[in-house]
C-alpha cells in the first residue's frame, strides 16, 4: 500500500493549485502574459491529475485481482483441510497470471538441465578413451584418489571391492556398488574435481568415466565411452537394489506406542569419535589455546580471517601442533622450506624439478603460487583454482607465518 502516498499526493497538489491560482486571478490584477504562464501551468497540472486518476484506478484493479487470487486460495485450503487431505498435495492450479518474472528461454532450460538418466538420456554429445582418462584422471583427480584409483588417505576409493559387499564392512567403490553409469557421469560432471567443480569439459568427462571403468576392470584399455554405446553399458551392481517396501512391511511393527518395560539399565559406549580422528583430545585443544596466547603481537583480526581462507585448503593441507601430511604436505614451518622438500611425501613431478633447482618458499612465491597454482608451477596436481582476493593471499600468508595459531 506504500504506492498510495506517491499516487494521491500529485493530486491533491494538482487541484490545490489550480485553486490557488482562480482565487488569485479573482482578487487581483495581473499582466496578461503572467496570466498565460499561470494558464499553462494550470495545464499541466490538470494532465497530470488525470494521468494519477488513471494510475490509481490500474493500481486498484490490481489489488482487486490479488485479493481474488488469495481468496480462491484460502478456499481451496480450507476445502482440502475440510476433506482430509493433506495440504502437501500438488494445489489447484489457477486461472489466474500472476505477472510476475517471464517465461524461461530454451537456452536457460537447457543450462539447468543437465541431470543424465540411466539410459543415456539428457547425455550432451561426446566421447573419450581410456587412455585419454588416464591423463586426465592423473592431472585433476590422483591428488585425492590415487593413480590407479586406489583412494589417498581418507578418500574415497573408486576402484575394488567386488568381493566384499556381503562383508560386515563392505568397501562401497564405484565398481562394486553403484547401480548405474550415469550416475558416474552426472557426479563427476556436476562436482569433481574437488575446488575446481565443472571446469571439465564433455569429452573429459568421458575420458575420466573411461578409464574409472577400466580401473575396476569393467572394460579393455581400447575402450571408448561416448553418448552413442553409453546406454548399452551394465555396471557390476545393477540388479543389486531393490524397491523401499519397508513402508508396508516394517513400519507398522515399530510405529506403536513404545512398551516402556525391560529397558536396558546400563549404557556402553563402543566407539569414540577421536578414534575416528574427527574429535581432538583435550590435551591438543589446550596447547592450541595456549598457542593463541602467544600470537598477540600478531593482528588478530588477520589471523582470523586467515583461519577462515585456510578452510579451503585443510581438505588436503593441515597446519598446527600434531600436523601431518595428508594429501598434500603438511605446512608448518612453510616460509623458508625448500619447495617438495619433505622427505616422507610424495611430490609430483614440477615439485621434484622445483626441488632439484632449490627453490624456497618465501612470502612473495607464495602468493604467487596461491593466486594461480598451475600457472605458477605448472603441472601441480592440487586441484585448487587460486584465490582472487588480495587481503584473502595477505590473510592466508598471516595464518601460515604463526603456525596455524
Amino acid at each position: 500500500m506504500s504506492k498510495f502516498p506517491n499516487l494521491w499526493i500529485p493530486a491533491i497538489g494538482g487541484t490545490a493549485l489550480v485553486l490557488g491560482v482562480a482565487y488569485g486571478v479573482a482578487t487581483k490584477k495581473y499582466s496578461d502574459d503572467w496570466i498565460r504562464a499561470m494558464e499553462g501551468q494550470v495545464a499541466l497540472a490538470q494532465s497530470a491529475m488525470v494521468k494519477t486518476e488513471a494510475e490509481i484506478g490500474v493500481y486498484l484493479e490490481r489489488v482487486a485481482e490479488l485479493e481474488a487470487v488469495v481468496a480462491t486460495f484460502e478456499s481451496n485450503l480450507h476445502s482440502t483441510m475440510n476433506d482430509g487431505r493433506s495440504v502437501s498435495q500438488p494445489a489447484t492450479l489457477l486461472s489466474a497470471k500472476y505477472k510476475l518474472g517471464r517465461r524461461a528461454l530454451p537456452a536457460e532450460i537447457i543450462a539447468w538441465d543437465v541431470d543424465v538418466l540411466p539410459d543415456g538420456r539428457g547425455l550432451p554429445k561426446g566421447r573419450g578413451t581410456v587412455f585419454e582418462g588416464e591423463q586426465e584422471f592423473a592431472e585433476h583427480c590422483a591428488s585425492c584418489h590415487g593413480d590407479f584409483a586406489e583412494g589417498v588417505d581418507n578418500w574415497p576409493v573408486l576402484a575394488g571391492g567386488f568381493d566384499t559387499l556381503a562383508d560386515e564392512d563392505p568397501v562401497k567403490t564405484v565398481g562394486s556398488y553403484w547401480p548405474y553409469l550415469s550416475t558416474v557421469w552426472d557426479y563427476v560432471h556436476r562436482s569433481m574435481p574437488f575446488g575446481a567443480a565443472q571446469t571439465l569439459s564433455d569429452d573429459q568427462v568421458y575420458a575420466i568415466v573411461a578409464y574409472i571403468l577400466y580401473s575396476n576392470d569393467l572394460v579393455e584399455e581400447e575402450f571408448e565411452l561416448n553418448h552413442e554405446n553409453f546406454g548399452e553399458f551394465q555396471m557390476h551392481n545393477s540388479k543389486g537394489f531393490i524397491i523401499d517396501d519397508r513402508s508396508d512391511v516394517e513400519y507398522t511393527l515399530w510405529r506403536n506406542e513404545p512398551c516402556m518395560e525391560n529397558c536396558k539399565q546400563n549404557v556402553e559406549i563402543t566407539m569414540r569419535a577421536s578414534v575416528l580422528d574427527v574429535t581432538p583430545e583435550i590435551e591438543s585443544i589446550m596447547e592450541e589455546e595456549n598457542a593463541l596466547i602467544g600470537t598477540a603481537l600478531v593482528d588478530s583480526g588477520l589471523l582470523k580471517a586467515g583461519e577462515k581462507v585456510f578452510k579451503k585448503c585443510q581438505a588436503c593441507h593441515q597446519i598446527g601442533t600434531g600436523a601431518s601430511n595428508k594429501v598434500g604436505p603438511h605446512l608448518n614451518d612453510i616460509f623458508g622450506r625448500e619447495m617438495g622438500g619433505l622427505d616422507d611425501f610424495k611430490y609430483s613431478h614440477v615439485f621434484r624439478i622445483a626441488a632439484e633447482e632449490n627453490r624456497i618458499w618465501d612470502e612473495e612465491s607464495m602468493v604467487a603460487f596461491l593466486s594461480k597454482p598451475n600457472d605458477y608451477l605448472k603441472g601441480t596436481k592440487m586441484a585448487f583454482a587460486g584465490l582472487k582476493r588480495a587481503e584473502d593471499l595477505e590473510a592466508i600468508v598471516a595464518y601460515l607465518r604463526s603456525g596455524g595459531n
